[in-house]
């Protein structure tokens, strides 16, 4: 049997993501740190240097981060340039590490004070977000590669507003709509802010979209998928067309439809329960051609504590996501979520995602094998797959 080499573009990006309140720990001034706290979570905040040591001799040329906006102004148009200078330095250690960056501004945490008023149901959030995005962006503005706005803006307003699992916690479809519209506007202000500050800035956003199966195609089938690809895949990027430079695709889902949703085999489930579907990021960057943009996976990944599926995970993806880019669709990096074990949100401490396993009682780093099979891949730009 013949091998075949995948090889990836000359100029392709290879690396992992983060967020400021999954890893950094210490942040105790947001909506989240009352709800679930994350306590000192993986340190990050002060093991920056030594996680980016790690990622380097992993052979990772990016990195994605978020900054918490929390830290950045505790109190209402008052910034603390204490915080400031820290995300300066997180980016000067990437950069002497010739490490790229994404850095996003908004990854789901808000203020406490801005909780308090209703937080992205209330429209003063746009003011409120413009005049954080105008600080950030005129202080880091030089070190900066790639600004992501906002992360998957739908996933937040339903587990906000729909099924009330997330802050504020609440389950009403008109403030759901309400966020959406509001996101909607804050990405749009914000991306002009960035262009005026640095016209050559690279400006996008972290997209969730699904793989919406029809079924065999039966009619039924078809229409529900057009309607949900319509409302989840593709209104926001609509709504934001004109402002977008690249578009990042976080992929995690599939779901088949067939006279109703979710009906899929579940033959292999990450740890969370998750399907594990790697030929629906093929369909679903086929499907993002349309826009015409460059698009980043600016995350992929899968919670397995043993290490067992996620080598056999991340080459099946890039098989798909090679299969995408010989059929012309402009992917140019691939960032595996995540770098470190973390806090996954309401589901606590317990689910492993991480290349880098963490010893949470004394927050030792261990590069877990799979992080080497990436390692390789990199390396060789392209990996070996049976024909």
């Amino acid at each position: 049997m013949n091998d075949q080499f995948l090889k990836f573009p000359d100029d392709f990006l290879w690396g992992t993501s983060t967020s400021a309140y999954q890893v950094e720990g210490g942040i105790e001034n947001c909506d989240w740190s009352k709800v679930y706290p994350a306590g000192r979570a993986c340190d990050h905040y002060h093991r920056c240097q030594e996680d980016f040591d790690l990622a380097k001799c992993l052979n990772q040329n990016v990195h994605r981060f978020s900054i918490e906006w929390s830290r950045i102004e505790p109190q209402q148009g008052k910034f603390n340039q204490r915080e400031i200078e820290h995300y300066r330095k997180v980016l000067l250690a990437l950069k002497r590490r010739d490490i790229k960056s994404f850095v996003t501004l908004w990854h789901w945490t808000i203020p406490l004070w801005l909780a308090d008023i209703g937080g992205w149901s209330n429209k003063k959030a746009i003011d409120c977000f413009n005049r954080y995005t105008e600080k950030i962006c005129s202080e880091l503005k030089d070190n900066v590669e790639f600004w992501i706005i906002l992360n998957e803006p739908l996933v937040y307003a339903s587990n906000s507003c729909l099924r009330g699992i997330w802050p504020p916690k609440e389950k009403n479809l008109v403030s759901y709509f309400l966020v959406i519209k509001n996101l909607i506007k804050a990405h749009k202000s914000a991306f002009k802010i960035i262009k005026k500050i640095n016209p050559n800035a690279q400006v996008g956003i972290a997209k969730n979209n699904v793989y919406f199966e029809s079924y065999k195609n039966r009619l039924f089938n078809y229409l529900l998928k057009k309607v949900i690809d319509w409302h989840w895949n593709f209104y926001f990027l609509n709504q934001i067309r004109n402002c977008q430079d690249f578009i990042g695709l976080n992929y995690y889902f599939h779901n088949r439809i067939n006279y109703g949703f979710g009906r899929n085999e579940n033959k292999i489930n990450s740890d969370m329960g998750w399907e594990l579907y790697p030929e629906g990021v093929y369909y679903v960057l086929k499907e993002l051609k349309r826009y015409r943009k460059p698009i980043y996976i600016t995350e992929n990944g899968l919670a397995d504590a043993k290490d067992e599926k996620r080598t056999w995970y991340i080459k099946e993806i890039l098989r798909n996501i090679h299969r995408a880019i010989q059929e012309g669709v402009d992917v140019k990096g691939y960032l595996y979520w995540s770098l470190l074990d973390n806090f996954e949100w309401d589901k606590g401490f317990k689910p492993r995602f991480g290349l880098i396993e963490i010893n949470y009682k004394n927050l030792e780093r261990k590069a877990r094998t799979s992080a080497f099979e990436y390692a390789k891949i990199i390396k060789e730009n392209g990996f070996y797959i049976n024909k």
